[in-house]
């Protein structure tokens, strides 16, 4: 069958009893990516991101800015590493359940900070959000007294600041931003 026959199902979430999951479409999921169906994860990616935005989902992050599970994330998990003793424990967590189907060693491809040669996990954060108006015309102002070699990547660039959703004020690197 197709993936459209499953628009507007629900599955239940394989650790926590009673929660229920939507399964909705989203056009990074292709047949030469990935198995078909992939789970979203509003807080760890740009396009779970964007998918959980246009159908008005919570972002909710379970994961610190150490990268250790939070309070939230439940008891079996709380103050674990992710990348570490955490993948242990939601394996150990979903054979409990009887949800595991497979279990294999896969090497993820995880981006890495070039300065510690270590996995970022990508995770939301709270942030300074403002006025997208107001910073979009500033900024675009401001862009057009840059000396800009070559001259013709500033109207690339205008165009660029001009397609913004988003803006957000942020130090997100204890090593500063280059």
């Amino acid at each position: 069958f197709s993936g459209a026959d499953l628009a507007d199902g629900s599955c239940a979430h394989p650790t926590i009893p009673d929660r229920v999951s939507p399964l909705l479409p989203a056009n990074h999921v292709t047949m030469t990516k990935g198995t078909g169906l992939v789970h979203t994860a509003p807080a760890h990616g740009m396009e779970d991101y964007s998918v959980a935005s246009h159908h008005q989902l919570p972002t909710d992050c379970l994961v610190d800015e150490s990268g250790y599970f939070t309070e939230a994330a439940g008891p079996e998990l709380k103050n674990k590493n992710v990348l570490e003793e955490g993948n242990e424990a939601v394996i150990k967590m979903l054979q409990a359940a009887g949800s595991l189907l497979k279990e294999e060693k896969y090497v993820h491809s995880y981006p890495y900070d070039w300065r510690t040669k270590k996995p970022i996990i990508i995770r939301a954060s709270k942030q300074w959000f403002v006025n997208t108006a107001d910073v979009k015309a500033a900024a675009q102002d401001v862009l057009k007294k840059v000396k800009v070699i070559p001259t013709s990547a500033v109207n690339r660039m205008l165009e660029m600041l001009d397609r913004r959703t988003f803006w957000c004020i942020s130090r997100q690197r204890c090593w500063g931003v280059p």
